[in-house]
């Protein structure tokens, strides 16, 4: 008898809803958020100086938002420049209003 992967058992959108909400799970992560929700893009640097976080852990929470595909970046070395993926942002709301319903 074949073995069944529990990820079988969960849909598409619920794993991405998810991976949505491990996004959102620390209040760095929100604040970023807030922070590029207010302004069209950031560079790295400058939230750096914004947030009370030294610049390696932001770049870890900054990876971790891009990955779920929350927030999109522009590399132009030496900076690089963050903004909100609207549409997936747009597609998170959605799914965790669901997910809370």
């Amino acid at each position: 008898m074949p073995s069944i992967i529990k990820t079988d058992y969960f849909t598409i959108e619920q794993e991405q809803t998810a991976r949505f909400a491990k996004a959102l799970g620390h209040p760095v992560r929100i604040a970023i958020l807030e922070l590029l929700s207010s302004q069209t893009c950031c560079y790295h640097g400058d939230m750096a100086e914004e947030l009370p976080i030294a610049k390696s852990t932001l770049s870890q929470h900054l990876k971790e938002l891009k990955d779920a595909g929350l927030i999109q970046g522009d590399i132009t070395p030496p900076t690089t420049k963050y903004c909100i993926h609207r549409e997936n942002f747009k597609l998170a709301k959605a799914l965790l209003n669901k997910a809370l319903q």
